[in-house]
C-alpha cells in the first residue's frame, strides 16, 4: 500500500444553503404545493431513469476515491429516518476530470430528507454508523456503466480522508 496522509473532515450539519454548491436538500411539503425551484432539479433526460432502493453495508467512514456522474442528477435518501454522511466536492471547471483535497466537504445528512446531488458533483458514499442502511437512489438505469469517473486522491494526492 502507497504512503499516504490521512485527513479528518468534518461533516457539517446539511442545509439549503451550505450544500448549493453541490446540489440541492429536500424536505418534505405539502401534497398540493405546486412545483417550485424547492423540488428536485432533476436532470434524467439523458437515458432511461431507475428508481431502486440499495441497501448498503457499514462500511467506516475512511475514503480516497470520489465518483461523479456527468450525465444526470442523483437523488440519494435513506428509509427508516436514519441519518447518513456523504463527502462531495464541486464539478470540476471545464470538464477537467480533477479534484482539489481542498474544495472536498462532508455533510450528515437527517433521515427526513434528500439530497440531489448536481451533474459532476464529485462525492464519496454514503456513509453510516449503523449495521445497514437502504437508500432510495434515483439516477440512469446505466448511470454506474456508463456515466462513472472515479478520481483517487491517494494515487494522485497522496491522501485519504475520514469523515468525523
Amino acid at each position: 500500500m502507497p504512503e499516504f496522509a490521512l485527513r479528518q473532515l468534518k461533516a457539517q450539519a446539511i442545509n439549503e444553503e451550505n450544500f448549493y454548491p453541490f446540489g440541492q436538500v429536500i424536505y418534505a411539503c405539502e401534497d398540493d404545493v405546486p412545483y417550485s425551484d424547492r423540488d428536485a432539479q432533476l436532470h434524467l433526460q439523458d437515458g432511461i431513469p431507475r428508481f431502486y432502493i440499495m441497501r448498503l453495508l457499514e462500511k467506516g467512514r475512511k475514503f480516497h476515491r470520489l465518483a461523479r456522474h456527468a450525465k444526470c442528477t442523483q437523488c440519494l435518501g435513506a428509509l427508516d429516518g436514519k441519518d447518513w454522511l456523504i463527502a462531495v466536492a464541486p464539478p470540476s471547471a471545464g470538464g477537467v476530470l480533477q479534484v482539489d483535497p481542498k474544495t472536498i466537504n462532508a455533510f450528515r445528512i437527517p433521515g427526513n430528507c434528500f439530497i440531489k446531488l448536481n451533474c459532476g458533483t464529485w462525492h464519496a458514499g454514503p456513509y453510516f454508523e449503523h449495521e445497514f442502511v437502504d437508500f432510495y437512489n434515483l439516477e440512469l438505469s446505466d448511470t454506474n456503466i456508463s456515466d462513472r469517473v472515479t478520481y483517487d486522491l491517494m494515487s494522485i494526492h497522496g491522501l485519504a480522508f475520514e469523515i468525523i
